[in-house]
């Protein structure tokens, strides 16, 4: 029976207060009568939900328009078709003049409420009748019998009036909000679950991608930027790194901030078997360690120490200026945020082998990371005015080293350190330079860059400062490369293999292959060449230096021959017409020289190959070695002057290879000859 049909058999007093109820436009009687069924089958509490309400509200209209088509189909019923239609238009003109974000459907509810008050009032009068027949019969000695029937009656009546009417909607309203709960928490507890699973699983991904970037990517580089300080024509740009590193940092950041959120939550409010607490701190401490890890390893030196004019980087000499810059790949997307995170300006300190002389590092020791300073973007701290001085020790003397080693064999490193803070997040930053080479004259720059070769060469161990005192053999592989890329940073060009061979077998003698022969570091820089009193490195340092300050046109379009043994430089001058010529640096000179080979042929037709006296540093500071291959002379018979050049080796005629690079000086160009023309010539007697 519905609350509705169980309103109707109430006394007369309860019957007109729900006529009184009804009898008003805002919920009609009539509708309540004929939508009871529908009416009543709707939670009460539903008009806390706008949409929902909405949606009922529609519904209302629905059965509204059902219940006026059923009455136009009754002959009976024209005025209820009638009334059905206006009531419908009066829900529609209320909901219209309500604010809009708090619309929702006719508060039925409402006149619901009203109907169960009737009913609980109607079963606190049964109460209280039966207490007072109960009492009455008590008191009239009415038997047991009598009392116990009344009872049942009435608690038969109260109950099916409470029991089935109210408390049967108020167990209907529990149920649905229990199911609510129990949906609500088991999706939050399975949300929860996928929420932490997914962190799980993009921080697998983040520490497969950290190790990508640091174990390979930065490693690779740090080796790259090694070589290119001994000439490897390496790319030793950030920009990936740099960028690779700010996108995975941020992404960590943004986990971070993830993970700060819900500890949030359960602050709000957790529950037995929670997983956020239990899982959160373990995920948190990932986040951590990677970001630790991320930000420690994208602090580097992007420019190793070098002198303004010195040879190549990693060689100081004491009391004279130098620069390094350091860098850091994290860049945030947003330049002012910079500033909030690096809380301490980059400090700089000498680290250095124990037993071996010691510095004081002088100048701007400390300056703040920042883009002004940086040329490509990014954060650096460039120190661009720094000196080392002598750290006394001991009794007032130097630092002593006791194996032996050479002061320029002896590596020392300069350290950086910052403090990165952001997000809670505190990392102290640390980075070295490479091994770097301490002189204190300027006559050690040869021996020291000959340790620079040799260590960036062989070790890829930046941190092994004693390398040298048990310095591994180079494989021929390694050192003509090294090799060729010392003449590439003098001339353009490095060694091609015919120049590589024939320095091969000067070193090892004629071999089938090479790639197992080695060289010792002693040999390369150390012992003396067979019928010299130089060792190998002495002499191609002295090439080396003659091709970057006189000849590098000339090395870098491939007019020199460079490394030919006299023994070749006669089998292929032989074989070619007469007047060319080639030219090969001289093997018995310690500082460098240069030397030309052409072949002429009797007047029988025997080829002979002639060779003139090597030009050095002190003759192609006067003459270049193009105007000295023009104006060549050799005094023949009757002292009659002839240039015997006529093409560089294979066949290129001599003007055409050289013209380019004459400069000859006539004698108006000359202050001390102002009155007779006159060329500048080397000659020869034959």
């Amino acid at each position: 029976m519905t609350q509705w049909e169980r309103l109707q058999q109430l006394d007369t007093v309860y019957s007109q207060r729900a006529f009184d109820l009804y009898n008003r436009d805002e919920f009609p009687m009539e509708v309540r009568h004929y939508l009871a069924h529908w009416i009543e089958g709707q939670d009460c509490c539903i008009k806390e939900y706008q949409q929902v309400s909405a949606f009922l509200f529609q519904v209302l209209l629905e059965n509204l328009d059902n219940q006026f088509s059923r009455f136009a189909q009754e002959r009976d019923s024209f005025l209820l078709q009638r009334n059905f239609r206006r009531y419908k238009q009066n829900f529609q003109v209320n909901v219209l003049l309500l604010p809009k974000p708090s619309y929702t459907m006719p508060s039925e509810s409402l006149w619901i409420s009203e109907d169960l008050k009737m009913l609980n009032m109607l079963n606190k009068n049964y109460t209280a009748r039966l207490n007072a027949c109960l009492h009455q019969a008590w008191c009239v000695s009415v038997s047991i019998h009598v009392c116990v029937c009344l009872f049942v009656c009435l608690f038969k009546n109260m109950i099916h009036c409470f029991i089935w009417q109210v408390m049967e909607h108020s167990i209907r309203c529990l149920e649905e909000q229990q199911d609510e709960f129990d949906f609500k928490y088991q999706t939050h507890l399975m949300d929860c679950e996928n929420f932490l699973s997914d962190i799980s699983t993009m921080l697998d991904a983040a520490d497969v991608l950290r190790s990508v970037l640091i174990d390979e990517e930065l490693v690779d580089w740090k080796w790259r930027q090694q070589k290119s300080c001994i000439g490897a024509p390496d790319d030793t740009s950030l920009e990936h790194l740099e960028k690779w590193f700010t996108q995975i940092i941020e992404c960590m950041f943004q986990l971070q901030k993830f993970l700060q959120k819900l500890d949030e939550l359960v602050g709000k409010m957790t529950y037995e078997n929670d997983p956020i607490p239990v899982r959160k701190p373990p995920l948190k401490s990932r986040v951590d360690t990677l970001l630790t890890n991320l930000i420690k390893s994208s602090f580097v030196v992007e420019t190793q120490p070098s002198m303004p004019q010195g040879r190549g980087s990693l060689v100081l000499r004491t009391n004279v200026q130098f620069s390094v810059k350091v860098r850091s790949d994290f860049y945030h997307s947003t330049p002012q945020i910079h500033d909030y995170y690096f809380k301490y300006h980059v400090c700089i300190y000498m680290r250095l082998c124990c037993r071996f002389r010691k510095f004081n590092v002088l100048g701007t020791l400390s300056k703040a990371l920042n883009m002004a300073e940086s040329m490509n973007g990014g954060m650096v701290a460039d120190f661009r005015h720094l000196t080392l001085k002598d750290q006394k020790v001991g009794g007032g003397g130097k630092g002593i080293n006791d194996l032996s080693l050479s002061v320029t064999e002896e590596l020392h490193r300069i350290i950086f350190q910052t403090q990165f803070d952001y997000q809670g997040l505190s990392v102290p930053l640390e980075t070295f330079s490479l091994p770097v080479v301490v002189i204190s004259n300027s006559s050690q720059q040869q021996s020291a860059w000959a340790s620079v070769l040799w260590f960036n060469m062989l070790c890829s161990d930046p941190e092994n400062v004693k390398f040298f005192e048990t310095s591994p053999a180079a494989t021929w592989p390694q050192f003509g490369e090294m090799l060729s890329w010392q003449f590439l940073s003098c001339g353009k060009r490095g060694l091609d293999n015919d120049q590589l061979e024939t320095l091969a077998i000067k070193l090892f003698g004629k071999q089938q292959s090479y790639d197992n022969c080695k060289i010792s570091w002693t040999k390369f820089s150390k012992e003396n060449l067979p019928d010299t009193n130089f060792s190998l490195w002495v002499w191609l340092d002295g090439i080396l230096t003659l091709v970057k300050l006189y000849l590098s046109d000339l090395w870098s379009d491939g007019s020199i021959m460079g490394f030919v043994s006299k023994g070749k430089e006669r089998l292929l001058l032989k074989k070619k017409q007469n007047g060319t010529f080639l030219l090969r640096f001289s093997e018995s000179i310690k500082d460098g020289g240069i030397t030309f080979s052409w072949v002429q042929y009797a007047n029988d037709g025997t080829p002979s190959v002639q060779t003139v006296k090597p030009f050095t540093s002190t003759d192609l500071k006067q003459i270049a070695l193009p105007d000295i291959l023009c104006n060549f002379r050799m005094m023949i018979a009757e002292n009659i002057p002839v240039n015997p050049l006529c093409y560089l080796y294979p066949n290129t005629p001599k003007d055409q290879a050289f013209g380019k690079y004459y400069s000859e000086k006539t004698g108006e160009e000359n202050p001390y000859l102002k009155y007779l023309k006159t060329k500048l010539v080397f000659v020869s007697k034959e």
